[in-house]
């Protein structure tokens, strides 16, 4: 028995090993292609909810259960996918604390309450199917990008849009 839950747990404990960025000064890691991954789990998180609404509107099938059951996780784990990237690397690894009395203290007050702001919006969605969090997480992406990002990074940030 014990065998058998260590089979089960290992994986579980190795999980977030594995997808975790080891938060060694690498240099690997882009921002930009991070707010990427941002933007596109946010587009996720909407259609899991345009499915989720389509789908209790229609017949209950258990077929339909079974999708809506499976667009209910996806929009789950993408607004979790959100919440990691903004604690794991942004706000651990890349916005760096300062007191009252540095140059760029309003900066780094509004970079982490942007960073809450984003993180709450993404549990906002967790727990609605209410499109206005989506639309508010997105747009304080957005906000955030405007402080965070510098002018070369929009620029390759557009880019990568296109």
């Amino acid at each position: 028995m014990k065998n058998m839950i260590k089979i089960f747990i290992l994986p579980l404990l190795l999980l977030n090993v594995v997808f975790a960025h080891c938060q060694i000064p690498c240099g690997i890691y882009d921002d930009v292609l991070r707010v990427v991954s941002i933007q596109e789990d946010i587009a996720t998180i909407q259609k899991s909810i345009d499915k989720i609404q389509e789908l209790g509107d229609s017949k209950n099938t258990a077929q339909n259960q079974n999708q809506l059951i499976r667009w209910v996780n996806n929009k789950e784990s993408h607004a979790q996918k959100i919440q990691d990237v903004i604690s794991e690397y942004f706000l651990a690894q890349r916005i760096k604390p300062k007191t009252s009395n540095d140059k760029d203290y309003e900066k780094y007050v509004m970079l982490s309450t942007s960073c809450q702001k984003i993180i709450f919006y993404a549990m906002k969605c967790k727990q609605n199917v209410d499109t206005q969090y989506v639309e508010k997480l997105s747009s304080e992406l957005d906000a955030f990008v405007e402080v965070y990002v510098d002018k070369h990074g929009k620029e390759h940030l557009r880019d990568m849009r296109k």
